[in-house]
């Protein structure tokens, strides 16, 4: 499919502030997009509050408002400027938040705007965390014994079910903001009322913490006719319970077999070809050390701060593909800018090692 002649005018949302623990990723996609959506000839409207960006840079936008990213602003901005479209994946999980809630209210349906890229029901299965963890019971990938709570008293049933220690993820924050690890009944009350108070759908995951076990991520691509690819394989340095983004990370992983690898490369591309992801996707598993046991931790349906890490490490402009893919294009007709030769559907191959 080349470019998708009904898109005119894009409103990108950024990701805001760059705040300690948050780094510029966001800002590095985004701006990456731009550039992208401007070649091909499309009007970008650009919302983002943080004048520190490359992004807000005039030869970047067409429109630029440094306005708060809250829902009312995106509003009053969509019914001002009009876009026929909305790419909400760069912004990290505040473009996706705000998108998700336009969309639920059938704001966006309204004004006639489209979310280009991953759409809304791919962005509820690989968020909302039951129907996530129903999807995945459909093809069959483990996951971790987990149930959702709306309030503490479910939460503490939940945790007698499963036994403690349990980690407890509130729905749609960033950077598993409001989370924590419970031995007890007592340190459940307070994460859970936390991460309740943090989640903007008041929904918490409590699931069993399983420590120990190595934290193994894919960066992944799919486009809109079903092409899939792992862009890079990344392993954290730290077992799960440590945070990615705290985490000490190395591309492509080291301490897998080869059985292990393609077991879990499998296991990505059957995920997001089950979620229906368009993009970029960062798909995070658990595996024990001891067996060939593995469980999906979670799936974020956007670029996120290890698909800076993974374009970095092997090359592969990820933001810039997903991008090119929202506008319409496959895979096999994006060329890779590197090597001027093949396609975006070739995996890249690392023969050296990237640590973070």
């Amino acid at each position: 499919m080349p470019l998708d002649k009904n898109i005119k005018k894009v409103m990108v949302i950024g990701s805001g502030p760059i705040v300690i623990g948050q780094a510029a990723e966001f800002d590095y996609a985004g701006a990456q997009a731009c550039r992208v959506l401007k070649n091909a000839g499309v009007n970008v409207v650009l919302v983002n509050s943080n004048p520190a960006t490359i992004m807000t840079d005039k030869a970047l936008a067409d429109e630029i408002y440094l306005e708060p990213l809250t829902e009312e602003t995106v509003k009053r901005i969509i019914l001002k400027e009009k876009p026929d479209s909305l790419l909400a994946s760069l912004g990290g999980q505040t473009g996706l938040t705000i998108a998700m809630q336009l969309d639920k209210e059938g704001f966006l349906q309204k004004n006639n705007v489209r979310l280009i890229g991953t759409n809304a029901e791919a962005i509820d299965k690989a968020e909302d965390r039951q129907l996530f963890k129903e999807t995945m019971e459909k093809i069959g990938e483990p996951t971790i014994p987990s149930d959702i709570a709306n309030d503490v008293h479910a939460a503490l049933g939940i945790a007698d079910k499963i036994g403690y220690p349990v980690i407890v993820r509130p729905a749609f924050t960033l950077g598993g903001a409001g989370g924590g690890v419970a031995n007890s009944a007592d340190e459940l009350k307070t994460i859970a009322k936390t991460g309740l108070d943090l989640s903007p759908i008041t929904q918490i995951l409590v699931e069993k913490y399983i420590f120990g076990w190595k934290e193994i991520e894919f960066e992944t691509m799919r486009d809109s006719a079903g092409n899939v690819i792992a862009v890079c394989s990344m392993e954290n340095f730290d077992p799960v319970g440590v945070h990615t983004g705290d985490s000490i990370v190395v591309a492509p992983a080291l301490t897998l077999s080869d059985k292990e690898y393609q077991m879990l490369r499998s296991a990505a591309l059957n995920i997001i070809t089950a979620l229906g992801i368009v993009g970029g996707c960062n798909c995070q598993f658990a595996l024990s050390p001891d067996s060939f046991d593995y469980a999906v931790i979670e799936v974020n349906p956007r670029v996120s701060r290890s698909s800076a890490l993974a374009s970095k490490a092997t090359g592969y402009p990820i933001a810039k593909i997903t991008t090119k893919i929202a506008l319409g294009y496959t895979l096999d007709e994006i060329t890779n800018d590197i090597t001027g030769k093949t396609c975006a559907c070739f995996e890249p191959a690392l023969d050296y090692i990237v640590v973070k």
